[in-house]
C-alpha cells in the first residue's frame, strides 16, 4: 500500500507479501517514506519512484536549496503517539510473513482511523504512530476532544481483533501518549527534502507521556492541558487518576493523568448517554 499523508509524504507499507517488497534493495516490515528516484521491487517487478513536483517546491524567498526552511505558524494542537508494546519481542518470536501481514494491518488501520476522527498520521516511527489534531486559538471544542478519545478507543480495539485473528506468543498491544499545547508548524526539510510537521515541547513530551505508560503500567496518559478539556465532559477523575512521573530530559517531574483503555471506554460511553433529565419520557 501507498499512502500519502496530509504533509505531502509518501509512505511504503508491505500488508504481508509472499515475496515481500523492497526499497533500495531492503526489504520493507514497517512504514518507510519513499524518496524521489528510490528503488522500489514488488517481487520480480522493480519500479522507479518519483515524487510528485508539490514535494520538492522551493520556499521562494529564499531559493537557496542547501538552506533549511525556517518553522513560521504556531498553533494549538493535540499531539497523540501511539506505540506497539514489546515489538522487538515480537520481531524475534514471529515468523517474517505474519509479521509484516500483522504489523502492516495495523498501521493500514490506524491510518484509516486516524482519517475518519478528522486527523492524520504525521509521522511513522518504527512501531509508532504520530497524529496531530488542530485546534483554533480559543480552544478546544467537545467534539473535538471527543473525536480524538474516541479515536483512540477505536485503535484499541481495532489492535484487539486484529491480534485475536492471529496465533501470537502474546496479545498485540498499544500504549498512548496525548498532550494538547501549541507547537510550531512548517517545513524543517531542506532543499528537495521537504518535512513538513510540528516540533516542540507538545510534542516531545506526547513522546514522553507515552513512554511513561509503561512505567505506570496503564495504557493512556494524558498532558494536564488535555486532562482539563476532558472536565467539559464529564468526570474524568472516576478513571484517569493523576500521577507524578519523571520525563526523559525534564528536569522537573511532570503531573499526567492515566488510566486503561477500558476507562476510557466507559468515560466515552458515559458521555453519549442520554441525560434523563433532558431527555423525553415516552408516554
Amino acid at each position: 500500500m501507498l499512502q500519502v499523508t496530509e504533509t505531502g509524504e509518501f509512505y511504503l507499507i508491505d500488508l504481508g507479501s509472499r515475496n515481500g517488497s523492497f526499497i533500495n534493495g531492503r526489504r520493507v516490515s514497517i512504514p518507510v517514506t519513499l524518496r524521489n528516484a528510490d528503488r522500489v521491487t514488488f517481487g520480480q517487478t522493480e519500479l522507479e519512484f518519483h515524487a510528485p513536483s508539490s514535494r520538492v517546491a522551493l520556499d521562494h524567498n529564499n531559493p537557496d536549496e542547501g538552506d533549511t526552511s525556517t518553522l513560521h505558524v504556531r498553533r494549538l494542537m493535540s499531539v497523540m503517539v501511539v506505540d506497539i508494546r514489546n515489538f522487538t519481542v515480537l520481531t524475534r518470536q514471529l515468523d517474517e510473513s505474519l509479521l509484516s501481514t500483522l504489523i502492516g494491518t495495523w498501521f493500514a488501520e490506524v491510518g484509516k482511523i486516524i482519517r475518519e476522527h478528522g486527523s492524520w498520521v504525521d509521522k511513522y516511527i518504527g512501531d509508532a504512530v504520530m497524529a496531530i489534531w488542530f485546534h483554533r486559538h480559543q480552544g478546544v471544542s467537545n467534539d473535538e476532544t471527543l473525536h480524538i478519545l474516541q479515536a483512540i478507543n477505536a485503535l484499541h480495539k481495532a489492535t484487539e481483533k486484529l491480534s485475536s485473528r492471529h496465533e501470537l506468543p502474546f496479545p498485540l498491544r498499544i500504549g498512548t501518549g496525548l498532550n494538547t499545547g501549541y507547537a510550531m508548524v512548517g517545513n524543517t526539510g531542506s532543499g528537495d527534502r521537504p518535512d513538513y510537521t510540528a516540533i516542540g515541547d507538545t510534542v516531545n513530551a506526547a513522546f514522553r507521556l507515552e513512554t511513561s505508560t509503561k512505567q505506570l503500567g496503564l495504557d493512556i496518559a494524558l498532558g494536564e492541558s488535555t486532562y482539563s478539556y476532558l472536565l467539559n465532559l464529564g468526570k474524568p477523575e472516576q478513571g484517569f487518576e493523576q500521577h507524578i512521573v519523571h520525563l526523559k530530559g525534564y528536569e522537573k517531574p511532570t503531573i499526567t493523568y492515566a488510566g486503561t483503555y477500558d476507562d476510557l471506554d466507559k468515560f466515552i460511553q458515559t458521555y453519549n448517554k442520554p441525560n434523563s433529565d433532558t431527555e423525553p419520557v415516552a408516554e
